[in-house]
């Protein structure tokens, strides 16, 4: 049986801010929380490093996740599989990046998945969203503050 969940999330900081921010495996340790201590690429894709084919590798030791960059349209969406970390099949989620009025962003963040183990989709259905949604908010945060600094450098 196939599961799927989607949330929105805003951000203050327009989409190529957050965009950038996701979009960088390696600055995930700096805010997505501790259950991702460390996130680097194990491949590049195309445009390097995160494009198309990338995959990236982000968890706490030892236990890392594997996802593949699938689709990557800068600053409106980017798309991934998961290739190990996690008990699914299946996955895709799909990140929507759209500018709001306010010159703010707002993130949906889609997902549809099958369970690997048979009699784990309604548990995994509960947690992935608030997994992925308090990255999501983090990233939102994240964003708005990293806008804001720059907003102050540059005088704008």
């Amino acid at each position: 049986m196939s599961h799927a969940y989607e949330l929105t999330v805003r951000s203050a900081a327009p989409p190529a801010v957050v965009f950038a921010l996701l979009a960088d495996a390696p600055g995930w340790s700096r805010w997505a929380g501790i259950s991702v201590s460390h996130a680097d690429w194990e491949r590049e894709g195309d445009p390097p490093p995160g494009g198309v084919g990338a995959i990236r590798r982000m968890g706490r030791p030892p236990f890392y996740g594997r996802e593949q960059i699938i689709d990557f349209d800068p600053p409106h969406h980017m798309a991934y599989t998961v290739l190990s970390g996690i008990p699914v099949r299946n996955y895709r989620a799909d990140v929507q990046l759209v500018a709001t009025a306010t010159g703010g962003t707002a993130i949906t963040w889609r997902a549809t998945f099958d369970a690997k183990i048979p009699g784990t989709g309604a548990l995994l259905a509960a947690l992935l969203p608030r997994l992925i949604g308090s990255y999501a908010r983090r990233a939102a945060d994240e964003a708005g503050r990293v806008d804001n600094a720059w907003a102050k450098v540059s005088g704008a």
